[in-house]
This record gives C-alpha cells, structure tokens and sequence, in this order.
C-alpha cells in the first residue's frame, strides 16, 4: 500500500482570496481544485501538510522597515539591492549593518533579488488563516479519516525573507526556526509519494522544490507537482520555469489533480 502525503503551501487568504493584500490572481480556483482532490481522493491520502507563512509588521520585506533618502516609507515591489542601501538611496529603519550583510550574501547566492511586499499574512491577522476552501476540506478529512492535519508555519523571523519552507533565505545565526527544517524532510521522506500545491507558484512553490532537490534529491522522484492548483504572481511566472524544469529532469512528475491518484 503506497503511503501519500499530500503538502499544500501556504494556501492562506491574502494569497488566495481577492480581497487579500497580496492575492495571487487564479488562486482561488486552485484552492477549489484542492479542496475537490481532497474530499474525492481523501482516502488515498496518509497525511496533510499544510504550511503558512507568517510574517511581522516590522519584517524586512515589508514597507515599514525601509526609508527612502528623504524618511520617506518604501512602496511595496521596490527591488532593494546592496548598492543601492550602500549610496543612501534605500535606508533600512532597523540593523544597518546586519541588513547590508544580508543583502550581499542574498545577492552573491544569487537568489531573488530583495522586494518588498505589501503587509501580508501577518501573525493574528486573518490574512494568515487557512483558506476557508482549503480548511473545510482539510477538516472534513479529518472527521472522515481520524486523521489529523499537520501545520508548518515559516516566516516569523523578521530579519529575513522565507519563500522555501524548508529553509530562510538567509538563515539568521542563532534563530533556528530559520535554518533547514530536518525534521520536516525526514517525515517527507517516510513516504511513497508527495503531492505539492499551493501558492505562489512564481515564489514558495518554486523555491520549495529547488530546497527539496538541493537538499534531499533523492526525494525527487516521490514527487508529483499539481500545476493545475498553484498560480505565479502576476509577470513572475518565469522565475519557477528553470526550476520546474530542472525538477523534471531529476524526476518530479508535473500533472494535475484530477489525475495524480487515479491509478494510486
């Protein structure tokens, strides 16, 4: 008997409903297509992992923590860079010489450039909830099955952005709820196959699976990725392109709800 888990990202209501600060545009039909897999394939699925992002007002990526030249508050999707905090173009409110260390180290990885979003998911708020979709179905599951729901939350550290939920951005020194999450990889990896969905496709979807193949490759192959329940930030779509196909190359299998547990 194949064990699943089924890994839903941060499918929480300021990405998925429209009314959200940082609303993916499509996820809202993603959740519905979740939800549906869910309540008709349920009893094919051991687990349900669901993760959520969780953030400060004061979180660097956030508008607050940023001033312009002139004491001005940052606007959500500026792109911050090392050179431009170096000329006073750019001025962080909070840890001047920690933020300019981060944004060097963030560059010289080469990962996303450093943006800054509007406030979302933040702790308490109901931004940071469970999509009502998705929750509905999770519990009903869980009534159904006896089985309980794990969540993950990710993102409190404020001094550093954390698309993948396996590890920070940059791992702050000394804050462990920022460097690589072993003990969700190893529950992952108890299992036969891994179902992932969720948003955005463009950001933690995309930087997720790039963890998993870095860090545990030889998970790859368990993997099956449901395009038909995740959607990019609008004009980011290109950032999980490589990533995608790199993950397909090493055996991640890209198809949609409707059929990932037809055979299982």
């Amino acid at each position: 008997m194949r064990k699943v888990a089924l890994l839903i990202i941060d499918a929480q209501f300021d990405f998925c409903n429209p009314a959200g600060t940082l609303y993916v545009p499509g996820a809202e039909k993603d959740v519905e297509r979740i939800a549906a897999l869910i309540a008709l394939e349920g009893e094919k699925i051991d687990s349900i992992f669901v993760t959520l992002d969780t953030h400060r007002v004061l979180d660097i990526a956030h508008p607050l923590f940023w001033e312009d030249a002139n004491g001005n508050t940052v606007a959500p999707f500026t792109l911050i860079t090392a050179d431009a905090v170096k000329a006073g173009r750019w001025v962080p409110r909070y840890h001047y010489e920690y933020v300019l260390t981060y944004l060097e180290k963030l560059e010289s990885e080469g990962a996303f450039g450093h943006f800054i979003w509007p406030e979302h998911c933040l702790v308490g708020s109901k931004g940071a909830a469970l999509d009502d979709t998705v929750l509905s179905a999770v519990l009903a599951w869980t009534h159904r099955t006896g089985k309980d729901y794990t969540a993950i939350v990710k993102g409190t550290n404020p001094l550093t952005e954390h698309f993948g939920i396996f590890r920070a951005q940059v791992p702050v020194e000394g804050a462990p709820e920022t460097s690589l999450d072993q003990a969700l990889l190893a529950s992952l990896g108890t299992f036969d196959e891994i179902l992932i969905a969720g948003e955005a496709r463009s950001h933690c979807v995309a930087t997720s699976i790039d963890q998993l193949l870095k860090y545990v490759p030889e998970l790859a192959p368990k993997v099956k990725v449901l395009t038909d329940c995740m959607s990019d930030v609008t004009n980011w779509g290109h950032l999980a392109d490589p990533i995608f196909a790199d993950a397909s190359e090493k055996g991640m299998v890209f198809t949609t709800s409707t059929t990932a547990l037809r055979n299982g």
